[in-house]
């Protein structure tokens, strides 16, 4: 496993992260699924001790995910004894009165939403603290920033980040900077969802962010494994997020991403994986892993592609994946 400094923190993270979503388990907003359905956590268990075994030292989760459930279960793995193991997570995001998806990203909320992620983790402080999907009137309005300031300032975290929207990620990045405020910004970043090369990278590479990558599989596509018959569980976010429709456009579209793999002999993992860790900046990539194979598949050292197949990819997107893009926000 190689080592990347997380932007102009102190730390160094594993190159291979850990992503957390899909152990959350199974739940709902409303009648909207936002996990990745059933899950055993015996399983999930054994899958974050064998990314440990491999190297992984960089945890990402949220305190969203199964409502708590994906720390819950770090805490209770790691016992209270996270050693040189960094982790990171997320606050805001909640649930409504009536049950439906939500956000708080009061000051009050923060600093109380801090300390209960604490107890469930085990932990004294937390390593990187990201508001999730923050939006930029959540951020002018300052009392977010205020939590954060003030929750490093007491030491139960040690920096903090934005974890920044999957289609719009620009005007948030552009306000950390410019303010000169946090140290690091998730994206949602692949073969696929390559918005944030257009603006966010370029600033936050020069203004020393850690840059995060969240989905680079974009939710197991690009693991050239669905076929056109893929169903997903009803409790499953994929039922609603790839639905037969895009998922066929999709796959369409991705044949020549797939047909490059090949003829490079590459897995499609691994090329997915590659092409996130050629491009300058990124401090750590963050698939989701649920089981010890996944583990596997994902925990490795990953060779860098060539210019000119990193070049090939960026004009695909620009020609064709862009429009595919604009597909998924359209929902």
């Amino acid at each position: 496993m190689k080592y990347r400094k997380l932007g102009k923190t102190n730390l160094l993270v594993s190159e291979i992260g850990f992503g957390s979503w899909a152990i959350g388990g199974p739940v709902m907003a409303g009648d909207v699924p936002i996990g990745w359905g059933q899950v055993d956590d015996e399983i999930s268990k054994k899958a974050i001790l064998k990314a440990t075994e491999l190297g992984v030292n960089f945890f990402d989760t949220a305190d969203f995910y199964g409502f708590g459930h994906s720390e819950e279960l770090f805490g209770n793995v790691f016992g209270g004894k996270w050693n040189e193991l960094l982790l990171a997570t997320k606050v805001g995001n909640t649930l409504s009165d009536t049950g439906s998806a939500s956000s708080n990203y009061s000051k009050q909320y923060i600093l109380t939403a801090c300390e209960k992620s604490l107890k469930r983790l085990k932990k004294d402080v937390i390593d990187v603290y990201q508001l999730h999907s923050a939006r930029i009137q959540h951020l002018e309005q300052g009392e977010c920033i205020e939590a954060m300031e003030q929750l490093q300032k007491e030491g139960k975290i040690r920096y903090w980040g934005i974890s920044l929207n999957t289609f719009e990620p620009q005007k948030e990045a552009i306000f950390f900077i410019e303010h000169k405020i946090g140290y690091t910004f998730q994206i949602a970043f692949s073969i696929i969802n390559q918005i944030a090369l257009e603006e966010v990278i370029p600033s936050a590479v020069e203004n020393e962010y850690g840059i995060i990558a969240r989905v680079p599989l974009h939710f197991g596509l690009l693991t050239g494994k669905f076929s056109r018959e893929k169903v997903f569980a009803l409790n499953d976010h994929r039922s609603k997020r790839l639905n037969p429709e895009l998922l066929n456009l999709s796959l369409d579209r991705l044949e020549k991403v797939f047909e490059l793999a090949d003829a490079r002999g590459i897995e499609p993992i691994d090329f997915a994986m590659s092409f996130i860790l050629s491009q300058k900046g990124i401090s750590t990539v963050i698939p989701g892993i649920r089981t010890e194979q996944q583990a596997a598949a994902n925990v490795k050292e990953f060779a860098p592609l060539s210019i000119k197949d990193v070049d090939f990819l960026h004009s695909f997107y620009l020609s064709d994946l862009k429009q595919l893009m604009e597909a998924y926000k359209k929902g």
